[in-house]
């Protein structure tokens, strides 16, 4: 009986050993699935741990511990793919954030091109080919072009003294008629005027005794000549003759002389008849005689001046003297009416005026059709500096918009404006120094119809 017990006591400690053994391979099985599925958390480790040696002493429990821990470790895994899934979707989204800045860029981008073709929609004029073609707008390219510095001068319009002339009586009369009238074309040695005058009456005949006593003294001479070849009369007789011929042909050659002198004709049937002719041809720009009046020898009875040339007198500074030179071309502008012509300067005065503190240059214009008139006053434009400009517009091509300078550049369907930075001019051409490339269309002569157009379009928007 004892044997008995002893043996029963020995299997029923193997049995146990068996267990204990079979848990703890069981857990040995299930900490290595957990170590390769997802690291265990240290509490979940430590809850088996507990739980492995709490229940060791039954097979079953043992089981059921397992499945539990079995399930936890299910419900672990799932937590671990859900913090991998978690993380990952961080991880995208910093990706996104990192490589979605150029996107954003892009879209902010796109934003900024509607946003500036909106603008520019509203900006545009808008302008049809057929209605370009009927404003008389031309379109045309900024480009390079030579600018050119003018100097503008105050002047005035005068008489070419050297040929102007102040007809005067040199001797004194009464006026017997008069011919020419003021403004009137003359010709040369054409009658201005008639003057009955006693002091030509003596010259004239002091000139017709002169001639009778030549011809007397010649007859003498002939005589006395003949008679001392004959041997008749002495050689003295013929000598005398011949000095009293000469003294004689003296006399009529000084009151010719004398006649000339006056501007009298020496053969004039009346003694006292005096004509006032014109020098040259030209015209009467004043007159101081009537029928009737008496006239002394020194007055001016009329002036004529040549108006196919005049003088264009120019008032220069003493620090621009440097920039005006004989030879210079300059574009003499009227100020009183839309007329223009060119020249060259003739003469640069060495003198600075006391007052005035300027010295006097001139330039010698051309007039066959009269219009430059003596007391005109005009600006002289002359060529202070040149230099290469790379962009350039019509001068008619800037127009002021929003008090800046503007210029309508050529679009599909019309213009748009383009605010610009305007440099030196020369009246033709304009500087651009910013806003506007090198070949940019734009709208050159009529662009004042597309600034119209944009007020109107700007009321209208408004409204």
């Amino acid at each position: 009986m004892q044997e008995e017990r002893k043996t029963f006591a020995g299997r029923i400690g193997k049995r146990q050993w068996m267990a204990i053994v079979a848990v703890l391979v069981a857990g040995l099985v299930a900490g290595a699935l957990i170590l390769r599925t997802a690291p265990a958390k240290p509490e979940a480790a430590g809850h088996s741990e507990a739980g492995g040696h709490a229940d060791g002493e039954h097979h079953e429990e043992g089981k059921a511990e397992g499945k539990d821990h079995g399930h936890e470790h299910g419900h672990e895994e799932a937590k671990g793919h859900g913090d991998k899934e978690h993380h990952g979707e961080e991880a995208r989204e910093a990706d996104a954030r990192e490589k979605g800045a150029p996107a954003e860029a892009k879209a902010e981008t796109k934003e900024n091109k509607e946003h500036k073709e909106h603008k520019e929609g509203e900006e545009k004029i808008a302008f049809t080919d057929e209605q370009v073609k009927a404003a008389g707008l031309s379109i045309e390219s900024a480009g390079p072009a030579r600018i050119k510095t003018s100097l503008q001068l105050p002047g005035e319009i005068k008489f070419n003294e050297d040929r102007t002339a102040h007809v005067v009586p040199r001797v004194a009369g009464v006026v017997d008629s008069v011919s020419a009238n003021l403004g009137q074309e003359v010709r040369r040695g054409q009658v201005l005027a008639v003057l009955s005058s006693p002091g030509l009456s003596e010259q004239r005949s002091a000139l017709q005794s002169a001639q009778r006593r030549l011809e007397l003294a010649r007859t003498t001479y002939e005589r006395e000549k003949k008679l001392w070849e004959e041997k008749i009369s002495p050689q003295q007789d013929y000598l005398q003759a011949q000095q009293a011929m000469q003294e004689a042909q003296i006399a009529v050659a000084n009151a010719n002389q004398k006649l000339l002198a006056l501007g009298a004709t020496p053969g004039s049937a009346a003694l006292g008849r005096y004509e006032l002719r014109a020098p040259f041809d030209g015209m009467v720009v004043e007159k101081h005689i009537s029928l009737g009046e008496s006239v002394g020898e020194a007055v001016n009875v009329f002036t004529i001046s040549d108006l196919s040339t005049v003088w264009a007198e120019i008032s220069v500074a003493a620090n621009n003297l440097n920039l005006v030179r004989i030879g210079e071309p300059v574009i003499i502008r009227s100020t009183a009416f839309d007329q223009t012509a060119s020249g060259t300067v003739s003469y640069v005065g060495s003198l600075i005026g006391a007052q005035t503190r300027t010295a006097t240059a001139r330039v010698t214009l051309t007039n066959p059709q009269r219009v430059w008139r003596p007391g005109l006053f005009v600006n002289v434009e002359l060529v202070a500096s040149e230099a290469d400009a790379p962009v350039t517009v019509s001068a008619e091509a800037v127009q002021t918009v929003e008090d800046k300078p503007t210029v309508f550049l050529k679009v599909p369907g019309g213009f748009m404006p383009q605010h610009v930075q305007t440099g030196r001019s020369d009246g033709k051409r304009i500087e651009i120094v910013g806003g506007l490339k090198p070949g940019a269309p734009y709208a050159a002569s009529g662009s004042f119809v597309v600034k119209s157009q944009q007020g109107k379009s700007s009321a209208t928007h408004t409204h």
